[in-house]
């Protein structure tokens, strides 16, 4: 029997609690997880790639079945077939997450229909966090470590002392 391998994909920028519940939920459905950061052109950098990493690793540093990874280059569906992944792992907060993954599946099964997608909805008490609301409080300097795990805390507490 093989070994069932996730990619749960994102730009995680920052990682938020909602984040690390599913990863951790999704670690529980697969023997492996891959975490991984990709680009997304919609959405403006907060931190470089190298530092969500790092980030992300802090946060699963007790799963022992997720190792994080970065793509600038390549579709998830390509870093997929590369990694060995037969699932992609995806979270939803609303409908307009939903609507969002409805369009990204069509090309996805599309590009490679022996993947599967499977969604996790966040927890109630995650669903209205996202890294875009975080950012906006950053900017605002409010306190966001009730969303947040504390290494993210701190480093955004490192930007909001620069300005």
């Amino acid at each position: 029997m093989s070994d069932k391998i996730g990619l749960f994909t994102g730009s995680f920028d920052p990682v938020t609690n909602g984040h690390v519940d599913l990863f951790r939920r999704a670690s529980h459905l697969v023997d492996h997880l891959y975490v991984g950061i990709f680009f997304n052109q919609e959405k403006p950098g907060f931190f470089s790639v190298d530092r969500r990493q790092f980030l992300i690793e802090q946060a699963v540093a007790g799963l022992p079945n997720i190792s994080v990874i970065s793509s600038h280059d390549k579709l998830a569906v390509e870093v997929a077939k590369d990694i060995g992944a037969g699932i992609l792992i995806r979270g939803l907060r609303n409908t307009q997450d939903l609507n969002y993954e409805t369009s990204l599946d069509y090309f996805n099964h599309d590009l490679a229909p022996q993947l599967e997608t499977i969604y996790l909805l966040s927890s109630p008490e995650y669903s209205q966090i996202s890294s875009s609301r975080i950012r906006e409080l950053v900017h605002f300097g409010a306190d966001v470590r009730p969303y947040v795990p504390e290494a993210v805390a701190l480093e955004l507490e490192k930007i909001q002392n620069d300005d």
